[in-house]
């Protein structure tokens, strides 16, 4: 039986997919396939992959017909996941210690209880310079208690037990941009949650992004979970108030000029906040 289906979705990521597979492939523990769901790409990252593929037979490469959105490309690759663990990353993110699939997979075989582990993370500027770095809460305990103000997980450092996780994703409209928090929350109705305290995985973030439109619908629906989930999760007022605060940041810096630079110093406080 395979271990772990690592799940890669892709929409004209050719600037950077060959770094986030290469780092796929770095890694120690080797028992995986990488499944690269491409969501429709018009650029040449079909022709990236599959000379991946060609060199490794663990690396398949799965095309959309059409569109269909990251939710449902998430389901894709969970679908066709044939192991025990899922893992994520995604086409512009990379794993930058060669052991984080190897120290994860030992924690959840050794802990039945736990059903998520994720990681700390480096943020990376699209220069690929380092911007900042930053942990997230590591006991079951102190992620319960800030999870409904925020996401206590790296999307692209999770693993994550494919059992527990009832379908996938949810392809809700509401929960479109919080599918992974919404997922999250349920894996931590059935299971603990932890976070390695190493910096393992590797964001590249766009000085766009602090702006986007994504953004402030992403803040509005965060809210919204929190609501949804407040009979499950403990400190509801506490984590609204900061999910509130970060809708009204998002809809007020939409009006500020402001330069590359200082958007990455804010990423890299709303990432460690």
């Amino acid at each position: 039986m395979l271990k772990v289906s690592i799940i890669l979705p892709t929409y004209n990521g050719s600037q950077w997919i060959s770094k986030s597979i290469e780092s796929v492939i770095s890694q120690s523990y080797k028992d995986w396939e990488l499944l690269v769901i491409d969501d429709g790409s018009i650029d040449n990252t079909a022709e990236i992959v599959q000379s991946f593929a060609r060199q490794d037979n663990r690396i398949v490469y799965i095309k959309n017909e059409e569109n269909l959105g990251i939710q449902k490309t998430l389901n894709r690759g969970v679908i066709f996941a044939k192991g025990d663990y899922i893992a994520r990353i995604d086409d512009d993110d990379v794993w930058v210690d060669s052991n984080k699939l190897f120290e994860q997979v030992n924690f959840l075989d050794d802990n039945f209880e736990y059903g998520l582990i994720g990681t700390g993370a480096l943020l990376y500027s699209q220069e690929g310079q380092e911007i900042s770095r930053y942990l997230l809460p590591k006991k079951d305990k102190d992620i319960r208690l800030k999870i409904l103000g925020k996401n206590c997980f790296v999307h692209s450092s999770v693993l994550f037990r494919k059992s527990i996780v009832n379908g996938g994703y949810s392809e809700k409209e509401k929960y479109r941009h919080v599918e992974d928090q919404e997922l999250w929350l349920r894996i931590g109705e059935k299971s603990k949650l932890y976070n390695i305290q190493k910096y393992m995985t590797g964001l590249t973030v766009s000085s766009e992004s602090v702006t986007a439109k994504n953004r402030l619908i992403q803040s509005k629906r965060m809210i919204q979970l929190a609501r949804d989930w407040k009979k499950i999760y403990p400190a509801f007022y506490r984590n609204i108030l900061i999910a509130k605060a970060r809708f009204l940041f998002f809809w007020f810096v939409r009006f500020i000029p402001i330069d590359k630079n200082f958007i990455y110093k804010l990423q890299a406080f709303i990432k460690r906040s």
